[in-house]
C-alpha cells in the first residue's frame, strides 16, 4: 500500500498582472464591505482570492492603499460614466443610470464609497471629498431652478441622498433585467419630488417620448 496520502490540489489559476490586481479589488471589496476595514486581513483577502499574501502585496503595499484603490476605482469609473454622457453639464435624469451602471458592475466597492467609508476614521476624507463634489454637480444642474440659501441646500442634498439610497436598494432587491424600467420609475419619483420642492408645474427632468 502507498506509505502516504495524496492530496489533490487545484493548481492556481495565472492571471494578468491587470487581472490580478482586478480580482484582489473585487475579492477585497466583498470582504472589507462584509466584515469592515479593521476586522479585514489582508491575510484573509488573500485566502478568499486563493493566492498567497505576498501576491496581495506585490500590487498593493498595505491594507489601506488597498481600500483606497476600491474607493478610486469606484470613482473613476463613475467619471467615467458621466464624462461618456452627450451633455453632462445638463444631464439630468442621466444620475441614476449613470450610479446603477456602476453600482452593479463594482457593487461592493460601490458600497465601501458610499457607506462604509464615511465611517471608517482613515477614508472619512476620501468619502466627505466625494460627496462634495456630487453636491457640486447638483448645485449647479439645479442652479437655475431654485434661488441660493438654506432651502437650496436642502433640495441638492436631499437629492444626492435619495439617488445613493435608491440604487443601493436596487442591487439588493432588484433584478438586472429590470433596471431600464426602474431607472424610469425611479426618475419620475424624483421628478414629482423636485418639482413639488421648487416650483409647481416646474418638469426639472426631460420626459421620455
Amino acid at each position: 500500500m502507498w506509505p502516504y496520502h495524496l492530496v489533490m490540489v487545484e493548481p492556481r489559476q495565472l492571471l494578468r498582472r491587470d487581472e490580478r490586481r482586478a480580482q484582489i479589488l473585487e475579492t477585497a471589496a466583498a470582504a472589507f464591505s462584509r466584515e469592515g476595514y479593521a476586522a479585514t486581513s489582508v491575510e484573509e483577502v488573500a485566502q478568499e482570492a486563493g493566492i498567497t499574501k505576498l501576491i496581495v502585496y506585490r500590487h498593493f503595499e498595505s491594507k489601506a492603499e488597498l481600500y483606497t484603490a476600491i474607493l478610486d476605482q469606484v470613482g473613476v469609473r463613475l467619471a467615467e460614466e458621466w464624462n461618456a454622457l452627450p451633455d453632462p453639464e445638463h444631464a439630468r435624469g442621466a444620475a441614476l443610470q449613470t450610479l446603477l451602471t456602476v453600482a452593479r458592475e463594482l457593487p461592493d466597492g460601490f458600497r465601501l464609497l458610499f457607506v462604509h467609508a464615511a465611517r471608517e476614521q482613515e477614508f472619512a476624507n476620501f468619502a466627505t471629498e466625494v460627496r462634495a463634489l456630487q453636491i457640486g454637480l447638483a448645485d449647479h444642474i439645479l442652479g437655475d431652478l431654485i434661488e441660493e440659501g438654506p432651502f437650496r441646500q436642502w433640495v441638492v442634498k436631499m437629492t444626492i441622498d435619495y439617488l445613493i439610497a435608491a440604487v443601493l436598494e436596487w442591487i439588493d432587491l432588484g433584478d438586472r433585467e429590470d433596471d431600464p424600467w426602474w431607472v424610469e420609475k425611479a426618475n419620475v419619483g424624483l421628478r414629482a419630488a423636485v418639482t413639488a420642492w421648487v416650483l409647481p408645474g416646474t418638469d426639472w427632468l426631460p420626459t421620455r417620448g
